[in-house]
């Protein structure tokens, strides 16, 4: 039941933001863009391996899935299955965002009341701008990448997590993880000297 309602969660956490997103300006413009993040240290950085510990960590303490055990056994299953997955995520990600210009920084808002600027987060997670034009798209690399992901790693899940619904409630819940990032890279305190990107805010 707890799992179900789980499921749920995460596929309707997923379609609010399409949602949210689609409400906004799909061609409002930011600033020049910064670089792009490296594959190669997003997905072997120590930032990689932390959040492979974390995770694993938090399933080892829930106990999923229930056929790894726990112990030292459990939690080196658990976080190979997170590291395998994340390097599935980026692999397909990436290359995805590259193919049709898409931007995978996050760009803080200019905005200084905070509803707006927590709109501004979670559309963030589905939204991106274009690399060639600054034009908001749909975010088609991050999405791929995170459904992508948690499909594919269904092919080493013991027989609890296998199945089309466990792998769509993993890209959902990579999602959410994404959409929490981004809220806490949207309120984190700016160091001293730094300045938002101006983002003109899409219609009300």
């Amino acid at each position: 039941m707890t799992r179900s309602f789980g499921r749920i969660g995460c596929r309707g956490l997923t379609l609010l933001l399409f949602a949210i997103g689609s409400m906004q300006a799909a061609d409002r413009k930011t600033a020049p863009l910064e670089p792009q993040p490296s594959y190669t240290r997003e997905t072997f950085g120590p930032k990689a391996g932390l959040n492979v510990v974390v995770h694993a960590g938090i399933g080892q303490v829930m106990g999923r899935p229930k056929e790894w055990g726990g112990g030292i056994s459990g939690f080196v299953k658990r976080a190979g299955s997170g590291f395998a997955t994340h390097i599935v995520k980026n692999s397909i990600e990436f290359p995805v965002a590259a193919m049709l210009h898409e931007d995978l920084c996050y760009h803080r808002s200019n905005d200084t009341s905070f509803g707006p600027r927590l709109r501004h987060s979670l559309v963030s997670t589905v939204w991106t701008p274009k690399t060639t034009t600054g034009n908001n798209t749909l975010s088609v690399g991050r999405i791929s990448g995170a459904f992508g992901a948690g499909l594919i790693s269904r092919l080493w899940q013991p027989a609890s997590a296998r199945g089309l619904a466990g792998g769509f409630a993993s890209g959902g819940i990579s999602l959410g993880a994404q959409a929490g990032m981004n809220v806490i890279r949207e309120f984190w305190p700016r160091s001293r000297g730094s300045k938002p990107v101006p983002v003109p805010p899409g219609p009300r």
